[in-house]
């Protein structure tokens, strides 16, 4: 009876105020090296009670659980994850009793007198706190997948004759036209099955919210869109389910052009959700409005784009590059995905080269032709441990980009993203190599790199010691290979899961939907200009613009809600965000310094 009440009051004792007791350090895992093992390990945190235990591959081939390590570096075996911790779920057995009572009791005494404990704290990390329940643990579990409803309902698509050219756009029709009957339901069709609710969205979808306050108590003017004519390149209007483009000026490439063809996709993949609207479209590099030329901010002209900073206005949109960019022979982001997961389980990441890579032009920036001091310089004994290739724009142009396929990047063990003329797309296309990414830092975002958590998803780089910061950061992975393969499985499970075309249309459903319901007038069709439909954009397309059309085309109506728009971040969610992101910081920064 003694013996139990001491098993009891052991296990009833906080598992760091034990620690503390036994004046015991942390066990070292072999992942962990000396005085790095708290910094280190909660860079990259253990899984979630509820998620389904993952295995990966570190050196020498053998499966290690990314969780939970209780080895020692002279005992290399394997250990399993299971939904609730052994302890727990040896306790609560009903069948179990006093008897698992007192065993789990005793094997929690002889670890805690025989053993160290890895430390694997991530509690500084967001969503990972237990204080205050917020929402924010949302991002750390992947969405769930939808299903279909059945059968499939197919989007008509024809180009007449058949012929790979019109003269004619097919689109153009009066403006009074409305969109035809939706078909209605056969009486000898069979129920459809309940479908179940659907999932929250990803927690980047929450700035939208923030994208569009200043506008939120006041409404959005026609003179105040207007008033965003000047920095637009085109003006969108959708009355009655039917898409409208104005044209202002010519763009970059054809950024444009793959931008309103993803906005006709999303109107076939969801027919009749999409309200009336009216918006100016910047397709630019560098965010121009800025919040500190209007003191009211409900003053600045409402404008959609593709990034932005701390510093400006304008609301977040995805880029055309998930639609394709056939200038550069970059595929559309559904089937390159499909791509790059082949390649990597072809090229697994211990067979990589242990090194951080990067290629791109690097004329377009400062902080790019900056990267380059950290190349290899064999002559002079200095190793970054990066390898460093500038792409020659005009030769890989003439070649056709036929040597820049990026299914084919995924060779190196990480990954180093640097800001072009401000973001860059190739992010998306970094994070789904199964590599880490070592990031280095940049005041510009586009929409989904809002939901990226250091630590978790990428390695942040300072650019003030970007070299030395990759050197270590590559020399830590490659000594902690279970870790460094976990970040990179993280980012990749974001680019591939939170990052789905499917959600991609979401986000635009709904940032769109919120704007419009802004909107203090009746949107009207401008005089100027043309209708949008796939049919009018595609089958007068040639070459790879109509190759890229063709292959991210939506085949069947989303037989599915849209996922649930979450609620605003509080403001209390956002200074604990901010504060646990600079403390990921600090921490690899302390790191380094030993």
């Amino acid at each position: 009876t003694e013996r139990k009440r001491e098993v009891e009051s052991q296990l009833a004792t906080p598992l760091a105020q034990r620690q503390r007791k036994l004046d015991r350090p942390p066990m070292k895992s072999f992942l962990v090296s000396s005085g790095d093992e708290e910094e280190g390990a909660a860079l990259v945190p253990p899984q979630e009670d509820g998620e389904a235990p993952r295995k990966v591959v570190v050196d020498g081939g053998k499966a290690a659980d990314p969780a939970v390590e209780r080895l020692s570096p002279s005992s290399p075996s394997t250990a399993t994850t299971t939904k609730k911790p052994w302890w727990k779920a040896s306790l609560l057995s009903p069948t179990k009793g006093a008897v698992g009572l007192v065993i789990g009791g005793l094997v929690v005494l002889t670890l805690l007198a025989g053993a160290r404990w890895i430390d694997l704290d991530a509690s500084f990390l967001r969503g990972t706190g237990s204080g205050t329940g917020s929402t924010t643990s949302r991002r750390w579990r992947h969405p769930p997948r939808r299903q279909r409803s059945s059968p499939p309902v197919p989007i008509p698509f024809s180009c007449g004759n058949g012929t790979s050219s019109s003269s004619t756009p097919l689109c153009r029709r009066p403006r009074g036209g409305m969109p035809p009957p939706a078909a209605s339901p056969s009486p000898a069709a069979p129920e459809r099955p309940v479908q179940p609710p659907p999932p929250s969205c990803p927690d980047y979808f929450r700035h939208i919210h923030s994208d569009l306050e200043p506008w939120r108590e006041k409404g959005i003017s026609r003179e105040a869109v207007e008033r965003g004519q000047p920095n637009a390149a085109f003006r969108l209007t959708v009355v009655s389910g039917r898409a409208y483009v104005e044209t202002y000026h010519r763009v970059f490439q054809t950024r444009d052009l793959f931008t309103q063809w993803g906005i006709a996709q999303l109107l076939a993949r969801y027919p009749g959700r999409v309200p009336d609207l009216d918006l100016m479209f910047n397709c630019e590099d560098m965010p121009e409005l800025r919040a500190a030329d209007y003191p009211d901010t409900s003053a600045a002209p409402p404008l959609f784009r593709y990034c932005k900073d701390g510093t400006s206005v304008e609301v977040l949109f995805p880029d055309w590059s998930f639609w394709g960019w056939p200038e550069v022979n970059i595929r559309p982001w559904g089937p390159l995905m499909k791509e790059i997961a082949k390649e990597n389980a072809r090229l697994p990441w211990p067979d990589r080269e242990p090194y951080a890579f990067w290629k791109g032009n690097r004329g377009v920036s400062e902080a790019r032709r900056d990267l380059f001091r950290c190349s290899n310089d064999s002559a002079a004994g200095k190793d970054w441990n990066a390898r460093l290739f500038a792409l020659d724009w005009g030769v890989a142009n003439r070649n056709g980009f036929k040597g820049s396929n990026l299914a084919e990047q995924c060779r190196y063990r990480y990954k180093i993203y640097v800001q072009g003329r401000s973001w860059s797309v190739s992010e998306k296309y970094i994070l789904a190599c199964d590599s880490p990414m070592l990031a280095i830092d940049t005041p510009f975002e586009d929409f989904f790199s809002r939901g990226l958590v250091a630590g978790r998803h990428y390695w942040p780089v300072d650019p003030k010691d970007k070299c030395r910061a990759v050197k270590f950061a590559v020399d830590w992975g490659n000594a902690h290979p279970a870790l460094a393969q976990r970040m990179g499985k993280e980012g990749s499970g974001f680019a591939r899961e939170e990052m789905s075309m499917d959600y991609v249309y979401d986000y635009m459903l709904h940032v769109l939907t919120q704007y419009a319901a802004l909107l203090r007038y009746k949107p009207t069709v401008p005089e100027n200009a043309v209708e949008l439909c796939p049919e009018s954009m595609a089958c007068s397309a040639q070459g790879r613009d109509r190759e890229f059309m063709m292959e991210s085309r939506e085949m069947y109506v989303a037989g599915y809600e849209p996922c649930t728009l979450p609620p605003p971040f509080t403001a209390e969610e956002e200074r604990e965000m901010a504060a646990r992101e600079e403390d990921v910081r600090r921490k690899v920064v302390k790191m380094k310094g030993r």
